[in-house]
């Protein structure tokens, strides 16, 4: 599902509702006061109706007669939704999503790299390389640097020529650039380009098993990245 767009006051109900219930401040089963709700956002009903329209698509709430409009279990929720998953970071790096996030990198971006190796074409290859070249010359733009990073990974889904795989994007999408955030917002970081590079090396050599490895070890890296970026906020 494309991420909702945020427009106006229509948009910042839908994120205001949706952090309240994703943080738990209304919990899973809990019936909304929608007159106290439109009396608080100052918006009229079917704005709010609007509003609670794109939570339900996303499993969040839904409404039935006689009940209202109610928060739904945790397990209804669309997780995989790129919104979710930028809500549940709003306030800050969520280190246990970003810890979930890294399970399921490790999961699909050493087979993906793998796969990529026997399916990419030169044109993939090409466009590794101009995101290999973006995050050389981000030289500590943070937002450059995200940027790049997000094109890295982006390009090697794209590589699979795998369809599904591709869609992982907006899985991951929102998640690795607030873990980029946090570590190309800090204090001075290793340079991701040589971990970036071996994986690309790998892919135009068509070593399917190197490939695989090279993405383990980048993998590996952001952990231990994340971990000392952790350490240097600590520290101030």
């Amino acid at each position: 599902m494309a991420q909702y767009a945020r427009r106006g006051i229509h948009g910042q109900t839908v994120e205001a509702i949706a952090r309240r219930i994703l943080t738990g401040d209304i919990a899973a089963g809990a019936t909304l006061n929608i007159a106290a709700l439109q009396e608080e956002f100052d918006v009229s009903l079917t704005a709010l109706r609007e509003a609670l329209k794109v939570l339900s698509a996303k499993g969040i709430v839904d409404a039935r007669q006689k009940r209202g409009t109610f928060v739904r279990p945790r397990a209804d929720w669309n997780l995989l939704d790129g919104d979710v998953i930028r809500w549940q970071f709003a306030e800050g790096a969520d280190h246990h999503l970003l810890e979930k996030l890294h399970e399921v990198r490790a999961i699909i971006e050493p087979a993906a790299a793998r796969l990529a190796a026997r399916r990419s074409t030169e044109e993939d290859v090409a466009a590794l390389d101009r995101a290999l070249t973006e995050m050389a010359e981000a030289d500590g733009d943070p937002a450059a640097a995200v940027a790049a990073d997000l094109s890295f990974h982006r390009a090697l889904l794209a590589a699979t020529h795998n369809e599904l795989l591709e869609r992982m994007e907006v899985v991951m999408e929102t998640g690795l650039a607030e873990r980029d955030r946090l570590v190309h917002g800090g204090a001075a970081h290793d340079d991701p380009v040589p971990s970036h590079r071996a994986v690309v090396d790998a892919l135009r050599a068509r070593d399917e098993s190197a490939a695989e490895t090279a993405m383990r070890e980048l993998l590996d890296k952001a952990v231990r990245d994340v971990e000392k970026a952790r350490g240097q906020r600590g520290s101030r």
